[in-house]
Formats: structure tokens, C-alpha cells, sequence
């Protein structure tokens, strides 16, 4: 039986924990992002009075949970020499994690990203897979080394971009389907010896954290339907009307042809203030369609007096 150490949080974290657990490994311990994140003292008063999802699932499985303030930390260390495990499992962490702690375990130390490396390298690629229009996605399996996502593939699987995938679809869609990539991947080193596949370079592909977020209309339709998507559920995409700034939200979403009689990119062509809803005219003659709200939180609640009292339809945004 495979001992693992498993590392991460959210929805990866746990779905490395359920393939784990598929595959009949002993987890021997678990690392969780809120042991770093808070002191020890506010972390045990917060799993009591405002547990996180990734505590209680924890606590579900019964598993033992590994109390350092870091990977690289000299307790982290002993506790992983003490555990001896086979494997370590790392599922969405900030940190990068030093040759002398991913060197422990007996076999590999395995990190999950959700794309097919070596595209799209770097944090939530998720967002800019669909920011960019891609078709397809992915998930890889692959050796953690000295730097971020470039080690050694051991497996990866494809995963189809749908026209109305948001991030929010097609991050669950992959942490699902992660998880049995690493129940297949867990059994293979099991039983057999993989080989690993190296990263090729000169197909290497890295972004950073989601930029600029702004509609522009004298974008396509296309891309800016694709903006709006893919920042869902980690923020919004926003354009300025006059002075005041809105929010741009998935539901509704939609593009079609310009049969109106209006020819220039930023023109409001139609106006539901009762669904919050507006259509503008982008470059390519084609008219996106799309829920509003004023970007201010305090604010929302008055999104559709807004609407009602200033947003017309011929009216260009700039």
C-alpha cells in the first residue's frame, strides 16, 4: 500500500485526497493552506466556530493533519522524515517547494495543474484558457523540480472547452476529472515504473495572475464574451458607462447578429432594466448580450434603478 503525504487546498486538494483514497493509498498526513495561513491559535478557533469546506472533509476521511507553518519549514521536514511517505501529493499551493523537501519521498513528489503543461504554466489557467478562446483544457500530473509547473510529465488528460464553460465549469469539471487521472496514475506506480516525459521548452507557455479586465467594444463580440467567462467566479470583467463603472456578468450571456440599424462598436442596442440586461454592438457587427450591475458591492441593490434611470439604447459607450 502507497503512504502519501497529501498538500493544497479547494477543490483539487480534496479531489487528490478522493483519488488517493480510490486508489487504496494510506494517507498519511495532510497539509491544508489555512495550518500556513493563520496562526495556530486563531486556525483552532476558526475550525471550530467557522470551519472551512477542506477541514471538515478532512475530518470526514479521518485523516491525520500535518500542524507546519510551511513546506520548506524545519517542521514540515521532520514530520515528513518521520512519516517516510512514498509519494507527495501537491493540489493548487502557493509556495515553491525546495529540493530538499519534493527529494524525501521514497518514489516522487507529484504536483496536479489544471492545464495541458507545457501550456499555460503558471496560476489559474483556467481563466486563461477561456480568456484566449482556447478549445480544449487539461489536466497534468507531473514531478515538482526546482521551479513553477516544469517538471517531468507522468500523466495528463485533454478536457473540452464548451462555448458556455465559465473558470467556475471548468475548474470543476477538471478537479474531477483530476481525481481519477490520479487514482489511474497512483495504481500505475503501484505496480509498474512510469517514465517520465520531459516538459518541451520551445512549446512553453506561462501567464501570471488575470490583468486587465475591462470590456472593449471595439473588441470582438467573441472576445469579450470570453473575458466576461472566464474571470467567473474570481471577479468580473467592467466597463465604464459615463463615469460609472458595471460590472459585466455570465448570466444571460449570449451573441447574436446586428439587425438593428446601428453601425458603430460601443452602441447600446437594446435595454432590459427588469433582467438587468444590456446588448452592445461590438466590432464585427456582432451584439453581445449580457447581465449588469453597478460594480460598488453597497451599490448593487440599486443596480436597476440605474439601469432604468440612465442606460438607453443608442447610447456609445467610449
Amino acid at each position: 500500500m502507497l503512504k502519501v503525504v497529501i498538500i493544497g487546498y479547494g477543490e483539487m486538494f480534496m479531489n487528490l485526497i478522493a483519488g488517493a483514497l480510490d486508489a487504496n493509498c494510506h494517507i498519511a498526513g495532510v497539509l491544508r493552506r489555512e495550518t500556513v495561513k493563520y496562526h495556530p491559535l486563531i486556525r483552532k478557533i476558526k475550525d471550530i466556530i467557522n470551519p472551512s469546506i477542506e477541514h471538515n472533509y478532512i475530518k470526514s476521511y479521518n485523516l491525520p493533519e500535518i500542524y507546519a507553518r510551511g513546506v520548506n519549514t524545519e517542521e514540515f521536514k521532520r514530520e515528513l522524515l518521520r512519516l517516510n511517505p512514498d509519494i507527495i501529493l501537491v493540489g493548487s499551493w502557493g509556495e515553491k517547494i525546495k529540493k530538499e523537501i519534493y527529494n524525501i519521498p521514497k518514489i516522487a513528489s507529484i504536483n496536479a495543474h489544471p492545464s495541458l503543461l507545457p501550456k499555460y504554466r503558471g496560476p489559474n489557467p483556467y481563466f486563461w484558457a477561456i480568456r484566449n478562446q482556447e478549445s480544449v483544457s487539461g489536466v497534468t500530473f507531473h514531478l515538482i523540480d526546482g521551479d513553477y509547473d516544469t517538471g517531468a510529465i507522468l500523466a495528463q488528460e485533454e478536457i473540452k472547452i464548451y462555448p458556455s464553460d465559465t473558470g467556475k465549469s471548468l475548474k470543476e469539471r477538471t478537479v474531477l476529472i483530476a481525481r481519477g487521472v490520479v487514482c489511474e496514475l497512483l495504481n500505475a506506480l503501484r505496480e509498474d515504473m512510469i517514465i517520465p516525459l520531459k516538459q518541451r521548452e520551445d512549446r512553453a507557455t506561462y501567464y501570471s495572475h488575470p490583468g486587465e479586465l475591462e470590456l472593449d467594444f471595439n473588441n470582438t463580440a467573441e472576445e469579450n464574451h470570453a473575458l466576461i467567462r472566464a474571470i467567473y467566479p474570481w471577479g468580473n470583467a467592467y466597463f465604464y458607462h459615463n463615469d460609472t463603472c458595471l460590472s459585466a456578468h455570465p448570466e444571460y450571456l449570449a451573441i447574436n447578429d446586428n439587425n438593428t440599424s446601428y453601425t458603430q462598436a460601443g452602441t447600446i442596442t437594446a435595454v432590459d432594466a427588469d433582467k438587468k440586461v444590456i446588448s452592445v454592438l461590438c466590432r464585427g457587427n456582432k451584439i453581445l448580450t449580457f447581465n449588469i450591475s453597478l460594480y460598488n458591492k453597497y451599490d448593487k441593490p440599486f443596480s436597476k434603478n440605474y439601469i432604468k434611470r440612465e442606460i438607453t439604447a443608442g447610447y456609445c459607450i467610449r
